[in-house]
């Protein structure tokens, strides 16, 4: 069966992203309701988006999952974050 579609294919779902709703992002479309935090599930835009590989990430969760570990690393005046993301689902990787 032909396909009678048009458009780019979304990033996360697949289906043709037509003009009106989309988002690009490192080379991708993305439907304006997909373009969702891979953890959290929070709303993206190009100013709260971090990528990895095929994956995107709002900027709190990317931190979490590929930043820094370790003394120093804190958030805040002198502070140690031991958190790793495991409440959001995040995996540890060493």
């Amino acid at each position: 069966m032909p396909n009678w579609g048009g458009g780019k294919k979304c990033g996360v779902c697949q289906k043709a992203v037509y003009f009106a709703e989309e988002v690009q992002c490192e080379g991708n479309s993305f439907h304006k309701s997909c373009f969702l935090c891979m953890v959290c599930k929070k709303n993206l835009d190009s100013t709260t988006v971090a990528v990895h590989g095929e994956e995107i990430y709002c900027k709190s969760c990317y931190g979490k999952k590929y930043g820094p570990k370790g003394y120093g690393y804190g958030q805040g005046a002198g502070t140690l974050s031991t958190d790793k993301g495991e409440s959001l689902g995040i995996k540890y990787e060493e």
